[in-house]
């Protein structure tokens, strides 16, 4: 009876992107965050090559979370 109201393929597959999606993008930012405050504390210490590869870890970071996003925009919109 349960199985005839609710699509529970679909839904189940609206779980698995949710969770996928919001770790993948939280680990993300992670990264961005973690680019920029290493690139802080690298720059501070003079080294100025491992600070050029955290500032392009973070930069990666944001570009990735806000390409993210904007797919996340348009899944929404065009469903």
């Amino acid at each position: 009876m349960v199985g005839a109201i609710v699509d529970t393929q679909a839904l189940w597959e609206t779980v698995v992107a949710a969770f996928v999606g919001g770790v993948g993008t939280t680990f993300i930012f992670s990264l961005a965050i973690l680019g920029a405050t290493r690139f802080g504390e690298a720059s501070r210490d003079g080294r100025s090559g491992a600070a050029a590869a955290f500032a392009a870890l973070a930069l990666l970071g944001l570009l990735a979370t806000a390409a993210a996003i904007a797919f996340g925009v348009i899944v929404m919109t065009t469903k």
